[in-house]
């Protein structure tokens, strides 16, 4: 029961648009502007950086938080507990993209699965900094945020395999929940950033410094 309340938790933090509270309290409704998503990219375009910012860290702390406090809840030690942390930060995620206030349509993930990634120490906060490392490469030298994601997402399952690989302690027996999600990741990421691909392909994705600094 307790685990069923925590994932229900989850899911309705995680389902908090953010970005359309901070954009209604300026009067805007972001799913009128841009692209109509709810995230920190298309805030940008009508709000601003600043306002973007506090939307990409409000979307983080959705998944940080609840995989953050949960080893006080639930013992992560076994495999049954660090799959329940995990299936809680997925809750999260989920529930940001398919947020049941807004009729189960929401934003892209990235920033709060970022969230879950760092929260969830120390086996996916390595692969997150490693993932950020080249969202930030791609992003300077190609200026779009949505390859960068794309980019990212495919190194978090790649450098996690790595990182089991050289972690004698890291066994795949008790990893192997961990394993599955990292290798979901990219395949929801591309599904959510399809239309972004096919901008790229034709040419004309925003790139970053234009109008945007955020995707999520």
């Amino acid at each position: 029961m307790l685990l069923v309340l925590l994932l229900i938790g989850s899911y309705l933090l995680g389902a908090v648009p953010f970005g359309l509270l901070i954009a209604a309290a300026h009067g805007i409704d972001i799913r009128k502007v841009g692209s109509g998503n709810i995230g920190a990219t298309n805030l940008s375009r009508a709000l601003g950086k600043k306002w973007a910012y506090l939307c990409f860290v409000l979307d983080f702390l959705k998944g940080f938080l609840p995989v953050f406090i949960i080893p006080f809840f639930i013992n992560d030690s076994t495999i049954g507990g660090l799959s329940a942390r995990l299936g809680i930060g997925c809750a999260a995620v989920l529930g940001h993209i398919f947020p049941v206030y807004l009729r189960f349509k929401g934003g892209k993930g990235v920033a709060t699965s970022f969230g879950v990634a760092i929260g969830l120490w120390p086996y996916y906060t390595i692969s997150a900094t490693v993932a950020l490392l080249v969202w930030l490469i791609f992003v300077l030298i190609w200026r779009y945020i949505s390859l960068a994601s794309v980019a990212a997402a495919v190194a978090f399952p790649l450098s996690f395999v790595l990182a089991m690989a050289i972690m004698p302690e890291w066994k795949l027996s008790q990893l192997w929940p961990l394993l599955i999600v990292a290798i979901v990741i990219p395949f929801l990421v591309f599904l959510r950033h399809r239309e972004n691909i096919k901008r790229l392909i034709n040419g004309t994705e925003t790139k970053v410094f234009q109008k945007t600094s955020f995707d999520n």
